[in-house]
């Protein structure tokens, strides 16, 4: 029984530290935007962009509420289950009202291709769970760890890549960016560049 109780409350500070770490990112995020100069002619796009890195936050935050949620192969809600793809759909149809592919194979040819190295929050990370590539999908949080639904008879919970279990069997990463914030940030890059280039002169 001491166990078990032990066992919760690791998962739980686990779990709210997580969120804690993903509130300062929101917050920060926010901060920046407050504290941009009006005469800086980089600002709208700027604040553009801080506004995207706390859209993509909020991904990873309404993913944690899925935590405990049973695993249900083809399940799309956590009230009756949810398997890992479902998970993923769920999750952008909550925080940002797009739908995205149903599974995690179509999943893995959504968005841009990024880097382990470059990953951040809201970002998908695919697993070859199955003796298949893209076999399973998660949602990355930071800090190395991942949220996800394992398998049957499991929750979601989230774990760390570097575990030598999901390390050998790492497929890739895609970011999934909302289409109309994708287009606002590449029309204002060049204001950005220039602004940059109008500092350094």
């Amino acid at each position: 029984m001491a166990k078990t109780k032990h066992s919760f409350f690791q998962k739980f500070c686990a779990s709210a530290g997580m969120a804690a770490l993903l509130f300062t990112m929101a917050q920060s995020s926010a901060m920046a935007q407050e504290v941009m100069p009006d005469s800086d002619t980089s600002a709208p796009a700027m604040q553009r962009i801080h506004s995207f890195t706390h859209k993509a936050t909020e991904l990873a935050m309404t993913a944690m509420t899925l935590i405990g949620s049973h695993y249900k192969y083809g399940g799309n809600s956590p009230e009756t289950g949810i398997d890992c793809s479902g998970l993923v759909r769920y999750v952008f149809k909550e925080a940002w009202g797009a739908t995205v592919p149903r599974t995690s194979l179509e999943l893995s040819r959504a968005g841009e291709e990024v880097s382990q190295a470059d990953l951040q929050p809201g970002d998908l990370v695919f697993y070859n769970t199955r003796r298949r590539s893209y076999s399973h999908v998660g949602i990355y949080l930071g800090d190395n760890k991942f949220i996800h639904a394992p398998s049957s008879g499991k929750k979601v919970r989230i774990d760390n890549m570097e575990m030598a279990y999901w390390k050998s069997r790492f497929n890739g990463a895609r970011r999934i960016t909302n289409p109309e914030d994708r287009q606002r940030i590449e029309s204002e890059k060049e204001q950005i560049l220039q602004a940059f280039r109008d500092e350094a002169e």
